[in-house]
């Protein structure tokens, strides 16, 4: 089968196709037969930052056909069309590749007619906006309908991979939405994906905008820039809200104003999918499944997620679309069935 992979840490060109034994799966696990890979910045981060096997496949989220099944695995068949989350984590193969084997929960049957490009695009990004959406001190701790009525959701970023599953699985959770861009083809994803009410920056007004619509404060706010916004955020956050920050874009470190955080009670939560724990993964999975169903999430330009897509062979030039900040969602083609 063909295979990108790399054995050394660097630069996108250290990435390479390879032809690859198909490796059978060993009990608890499955094998998927791959139609598209999802590239998000911990892939490349993650190339960057060390090769913890002799040789690793890159990419964390996908989707595909399941090919084949190990002892004991339940809930799965061959031949379910699945989405497929942390494929790499903890082991060296991900979803750059013809064929994948990973453990049976990571892969998840799709709802029917949920096409492949939704699929690959869910994993790490959905799953951290159903965290950051679900981790305020008075819940809700699942999402689904009405969970989220009478919140308000700040969506710091509103036309990246994460702030655009936020703004859907927020308003369709029930929550007023409010999304941060920076230009106006932005807005309009924005828009497109379902926010209530677009706010540009930079703007000295921008925290007076926000309040003017929500005069009691936001009550979640999901933040891709904390070093850049963390005193908006408790400028306009309510009393008890949730700040939950799952990146360090504009910075490594962030300071906020200690007085007036701990005078409104503002929870700061740091959101990372891979340490989060298997319960979280399990509500996520559930909740974004169940959204799937009921029409959510959907991908595309008009959807609000531009897609970019690369053939398997052009794996580094995906990777490299993603570090430079590509807007919306970067997929690679793996089968031709995508």
């Amino acid at each position: 089968m063909k295979a990108i992979v790399y054995s050394e840490s660097g630069a996108s060109s250290v990435l390479s196709l390879a032809e690859r034994e198909v490796a059978d799966p060993g009990p608890g696990e499955v094998r998927v037969r791959v139609t598209v890979s999802g590239v998000n910045p911990t892939d490349w981060k993650a190339r960057m930052g060390g090769v913890p096997f002799d040789e690793v496949v890159p990419n964390q989220d996908g989707a595909g056909v399941v090919d084949a099944v190990g002892e004991g695995v339940s809930g799965l068949a061959v031949g379910d069309r699945v989405w497929i989350y942390l494929a790499a984590h903890g082991r060296p193969t991900g979803t750059a590749q013809e064929y994948t084997v990973l453990p049976a929960d990571r892969a998840v049957v799709l709802p029917e007619g949920i096409g492949f490009d939704v699929a690959a695009s869910l994993g790490v990004p959905a799953m951290t906006a159903h965290r950051a959406l679900t981790v305020h001190e008075f819940g809700p701790g699942r999402l689904a309908p009405g969970s989220l009525d009478g919140r308000t959701v700040l969506v710091q970023g509103g036309a990246g991979a994460v702030g655009h599953a936020a703004i859907q699985l927020a308003a369709w959770a029930g929550a007023t939405v409010i999304a941060t861009v920076s230009s106006d083809a932005k807005a309009q994803l924005a828009r497109a994906a379902g926010a209530h009410h677009i706010v540009r920056y930079p703007d000295p007004a921008e925290a007076r905008r926000i309040r003017e619509i929500a005069p009691d404060g936001v009550d979640h706010i999901v933040e891709v820039s904390p070093a850049q916004n963390a005193a908006l955020d408790v400028e306009v956050i309510a009393n008890h809200g949730s700040i939950a920050y799952y990146a360090n874009n504009n910075g490594e470190e962030f300071t906020a104003p200690i007085v007036a955080s701990f005078a409104k009670n503002v929870r700061w939560q740091g959101v990372l999918v891979y340490t989060e724990g298997e319960a979280a993964h399990q509500a996520a999975v559930k909740d974004i499944t169940e959204a799937l169903r009921n029409g959510v999430l959907p991908v595309g330009e008009e959807a609000g997620l531009p897609l970019t897509w690369f053939p398997l062979e052009e794996t580094a030039a995906a990777h490299d679309a993603v570090e430079s900040g590509v807007t919306g969602k970067v997929l690679i083609r793996v089968s031709g069935d995508s």
